[in-house]
């Protein structure tokens, strides 16, 4: 893109060569012209001047341009601030296919799903997902079809390199049983153990492994040939050029039409820099991916969130919304904390923390750029611990206390959802700055002191959301009756999975003539049916592409009843077991940043749940159970013991809960993530519980066994 630009020094270099060809003239006709108006002297001053004044000319353009592009630069910028101040990162909109007299029956993030996920499950490895229109640290764009792959970063350097996850192992239990029968039955006690989450008598968790999908993006570098930024069996961008797939772009806006595939996708371009007079372009792209998570992660740390409005599209109370594609989830900080409260470094910060950005795995880079180094939030004072930048994280800790007297920093001025990752890799454009110490800056009289010194830096960083945690089973590599599988999405293997020996095409159908002839990557049926009490889908949409169940032929030529085993949203109910759901979507919402979204989500909470929000209404709901919600939000405070440590000095600090917090340290429950009162300039986050004497102690503070700053963890509850 470019290089295809005309550049402002090959016009000059012409006005040279012309001005050049003007000197042969003049010299041409002097010699043929016996008596010349001008000597030969003023002539070459005269086109000296004309040369000068050209020059002049062109600079001036040469400034107007420069001028006009660095505008153009900045109106991006511009655009960004205002988006980044209207909302946060996240999903704004999946492309709607309803109307209706009520603004909540048309699709915002949900339509028959929530950001249009769906299944794939006959395919091995595929992750149902259509388009969707986000914004990421300010950028909007429009992906196309996405359809990912359950694969993870390379451990090796290389851009965008990625490697298939592992599949969970089966249980030896199940492999053991001697029959088909014995082995469905053992299976269905594991996958009931998972459910409830009991692994007392079957420890599911290392064969019930979860992943952690997310979206990162970026400004690439790459601004000429269209880039696929990951792989997918079943959509890819349908352009030339990254022009190409701009006006292509621009038309289906232009006409309300789209891409019948789904394989457009909108992509902007801006100009990140400007040097000598000539722009310097950068592409956005993005990409999907997974990163297994290092620990089991329970099931009862992802919370569902009550939209509303998809509730209300299809009146569904929330008893069967759970049991829907519209359920969308938040990760609990913890799950049986306070998970309410705000919090700093969560259990989603954690998480994300294992994701590494555009250098992948192995990779640790620290950041000390703006005249502080940065440090992990949970780093115990005494001991710093620099953040790893190379790791999407969206909070850091510096040493110095900042204008408003805060040492924890927030990624972004305003965003919740924002993850950053700094990368080295020249295939993401980098800005620079130059910052000088104003340390030693001073006055004297009318004398100045300079700074000391200056520095220049460039720095690439990248941005993510997280998208969906999904529950990979043993169901991936289970294949008790030994079915031949052909791993490749295309070939000759393939077509004899599907066809006959003369040619005739199989169906699937439980006879040998039109049962299929093993299983290969988008034909993935290898569970028997028996597990499930039918195979149909759950919740089907129409973007689905499994059977209930088909026949394929065993290495014997027996015909085998199976059904899909690739990743479902919720799999089909199992006897004595039921359904259960192995994708929980955890996608931030752009509305998220909005200050209406805000007050409408409070006033939701407050409608919602009147006996604990009771307090709050101006005027008491007459339906309202006033003692239970009175008793329930009596508030209580805890006083934490002073210290005379220094620094920071003597002080304390006080903790507010309410009388249900109180019960449930009773319980036996420890309440997580509470925030203590500001004091010296400073406050610690907490979790509290109740020791076997009966007394209430801080179980750690600032992710620490004790406070950095002295304080005993012995608690008194003042009131």
């Amino acid at each position: 893109m470019q290089g295809s630009r005309k550049s402002p020094y090959m016009t000059y270099l012409r006005c040279l060569i012309g001005i050049c060809v003007a000197l042969v003239h003049v010299s041409t006709i002097q010699a043929t012209t016996p008596t010349p108006t001008k000597t030969d002297h003023e002539l070459i001053q005269d086109i000296l001047k004309e040369n000068q004044k050209l020059h002049n000319e062109l600079n001036a353009m040469k400034q107007s341009v420069t001028d006009l592009t660095r505008q153009v630069m900045l109106q991006q910028t511009f655009v960004e601030e205002r988006i980044r101040s209207d909302g946060s990162s996240g999903l704004k909109q999946i492309r709607n296919n309803e109307n209706g007299e009520r603004t909540y029956q048309t699709y915002t993030e949900s339509g028959v799903s929530v950001s249009a996920v769906h299944e794939h499950s006959s395919n091995i490895r595929t992750i149902g997902l259509g388009e969707m229109n986000v914004v990421m640290n300010g950028v909007e764009f429009r992906t196309r079809h996405n359809d990912y792959l359950l694969a993870m970063p390379a451990s090796h350097p290389g851009y965008n390199a990625q490697v298939d996850i592992p599949f969970p192992e089966v249980p030896p239990a199940v492999l053991h049983k001697a029959t088909v029968p014995e082995q469905v039955e053992e299976m269905k006690l594991w996958f009931k153990a998972f459910k409830e989450q009991d692994y007392s008598v079957r420890d599911y968790r290392p064969y019930f492994k979860a992943v952690l999908c997310y979206m990162d993006g970026g400004w690439t570098t790459n601004t000429n040939t269209v880039e696929e930024p990951f792989m997918s069996d079943r959509h890819s961008i349908d352009a030339s050029s990254w022009f190409d797939l701009q006006d292509k772009v621009r038309f289906t806006s232009y006409s309300g039409g789209k891409s019948n595939l789904e394989n457009f996708a909108y992509l902007p371009t801006t100009i990140m820099n400007v040097v000598n007079g000539t722009p310097e372009y950068a592409q956005w792209n993005y990409r999907i991916i997974c990163h297994p998570l290092q620990n089991d992660l329970p099931t009862a740390a992802l919370k569902i969130v009550d939209d509303l409005n998809s509730r209300m599209r299809r009146n569904l109370p929330m008893s069967i919304y759970n049991t829907t594609r519209l359920a969308r989830y938040v990760v609990r900080n913890p799950p049986h904390g306070r998970h309410e409260e705000s919090s700093l470094w969560s259990l989603l910060d954690e998480l994300m923390y294992e994701i590494p950005g555009k250098d992948n795995y192995g990779t640790n880079v620290t950041d000390d750029a703006l005249g502080q180094k940065l440090y992990h939030v949970n780093s115990d004072p005494t001991n710093l611990t620099p953040i790893n930048t190379a790791h999407y994280h969206r909070f850091y800790k510096i040493v110095d206390k900042d204008a408003m007297g805060n040492k924890v920093v927030h990624r972004g001025f305003s965003d919740p959802n924002l993850f950053a990752a700094q990368t080295s890799d020249h295939k993401i454009a980098g800005l620079t700055m130059t910052t000088c110490d104003h340390s030693h800056e001073g006055h004297h009289g009318n004398n100045h002191f300079r700074p000391q010194a200056c520095t220049t830096f460039t720095q690439r960083y990248t941005w993510a959301i997280p998208l969906e945690i999904i529950y990979m089973t043993p169901l991936l590599r289970w294949n008790p009756y030994n079915l031949t599988h052909v791993d490749a999405y295309t070939g000759q293997e393939i077509y004899d999975v599907m066809h006959t020996s003369t040619g005739q095409r199989r169906n699937g159908n439980l006879d040998p003539a039109h049962a299929y002839n093993g299983t290969h990557n988008k034909l993935y049926y290898r569970t028997p049916a028996e597990l499930f009490g039918d195979g149909k889908t759950v919740d089907h949409s129409s973007a689905d592409t499994a059977k209930g169940f088909v026949g394929v032929l065993d290495p014997k030529g027996i015909v085998r009843k199976v059904v899909a085993s690739g990743t479902r949203v919720i799999l089909p109910s199992i006897s004595g077991v039921g359904q259960i759901r192995t994708r929980y979507p955890i996608m931030p919402f752009h509305s998220d940043g909005q200050q209406t979204r805000k007050e409408l989500d409070a006033l939701k909470d407050m409608v919602m749940n009147m006996a604990r929000y009771g307090p709050l209404f101006e005027t008491e709901p007459t339906t309202l159970s006033l003692a239970n919600q009175t008793y329930n939000n009596q508030p209580h405070a805890f006083h934490v013991a002073p210290t005379a440590r220094d620094p920071p000095g003597n002080h304390d600090h006080y903790i507010n809960i309410v009388q249900s917090d109180l019960e449930e340290l009773k319980q036996g429950h420890t309440i997580r993530g509470l925030l203590t009162s500001v004091d010296n300039g400073h406050q610690h986050s907490v979790d509290i519980s109740m020791d076997s004497r009966g007394h209430f102690v801080m179980a750690s503070c600032d992710g620490m066994a004790q406070c950095w700053d002295g304080h005993s963890n012995q608690l008194t509850l003042e009131y």
